[in-house]
């Protein structure tokens, strides 16, 4: 199956250093992509870079096969979602307001919303389990409950792709589960889903796939019961990792220990 998102060997700089040394990916209909790696490893640059929210330096990158330098503003916002985990809404508008703005890319400025853009609002509130705070401010949220606010808004953009920065930041385990299940639901529908984890036991559980980022390169990329018990993976969060088969459960419970 053609990639509906790809970098190519993406060079990125911020300032006079040079944060991402030629990594490449990519991201297929439907599928649910983790990105993991130690701090400082690239995993926000590289996502933004995807997303069109940073110039790349060398290589490209490329949405449904054409790069993202010839897709107009307002056609890339129609398929690709962008949600951080420093998400900095408006604090005095309305978590439906919230979701609202999703629809921007596809009814322009200052036109009221239309039943679809009402539908699509509904649903991504729904399905994020955040429909009864719908008139709720966000500055009276949780930082749980705005990042699920954050999350609402992204899906309500009907994207043909989603890319998340750490979007388990702030969720209790609750949280985490509801989070997730919604972007199974969106993945079901066909949208590429790309998530910056930091859990990597939640990417276990969630991704069909798992790249490994260290010091701004591809350090490994495959299946998550292959790649996170390996060496490259070990060695890139410079811990020792293994992983522990429970019966009855579809993926390994993985443990960490400091390497002397």
């Amino acid at each position: 199956m053609s990639a509906l998102l790809e970098a190519r060997a993406v060079v990125v700089a911020r300032g006079a250093r040079t944060v991402l040394h030629g990594a490449s990916l990519a991201l297929r209909a439907g599928e649910a992509l983790a990105l993991v790696g130690p701090n400082a490893a690239g995993k926000s640059t590289l996502v933004h870079a995807l997303a069109g929210l940073l110039p790349v330096a060398g290589g490209e990158v490329r949405l449904q096969d054409r790069p993202l330098t010839a897709w107009d503003r307002d056609a890339l916002a129609r398929t690709v979602a962008f949600v951080s985990a420093a998400d900095d809404a408006p604090p005095l508008l309305t978590v439906e307001d919230r979701a609202a703005l999703g629809r921007y890319p596809h009814r322009g400025p200052f036109r009221p919303l239309t039943a679809d853009d009402r539908g699509a609002v509904t649903r991504a509130l729904e399905s994020t389990g955040i429909a009864g705070l719908a008139r709720r401010r966000i500055d009276t949220l949780s930082a749980g409950e705005r990042q699920l606010a954050a999350l609402a808004r992204g899906l309500a953009q009907e994207p043909r792709v989603l890319l998340l920065d750490e979007p388990g930041a702030h969720l209790d385990v609750g949280h985490q589960l509801q989070l997730f299940r919604a972007l199974d639901g969106v993945r079901a529908r066909g949208v590429g889903v790309l998530a910056v984890v930091h859990d990597l036991q939640r990417a276990a559980a969630w991704a069909e796939r798992v790249i490994v980022l260290a010091d701004g390169r591809v350090a490994a990329e495959g299946r998550p019961e292959v790649v996170l018990g390996s060496a490259s993976c070990a060695e890139a969060f410079g811990v020792a990792i293994a992983g522990h088969r429970v019966p009855g459960l579809p993926y390994p419970l993985y443990s960490f220990e400091e390497t002397p």
